[in-house]
């Protein structure tokens, strides 16, 4: 008996997909620095250097 008005009511619902009338605006602001990768590259250089052993 559940069941049935557990359907019923499952029924009643829709579910709508549309597109939006106006089109989405995403704004970023991205900002990518190189400075650390070329700082972290020169610290390992002079690591390596400094210390032979490593590798």
């Amino acid at each position: 008996m559940s069941a049935i008005v557990l359907a019923t009511a499952l029924a009643g619902c829709t579910v709508k997909l549309a597109a939006p009338e106006k089109p989405i605006t995403i704004n970023l602001n991205v900002k990518i620095e190189h400075e650390i990768r070329v700082k972290v590259e020169k610290d390992l250089e002079n690591l390596f250097e400094e210390k032979d052993a490593l590798f």
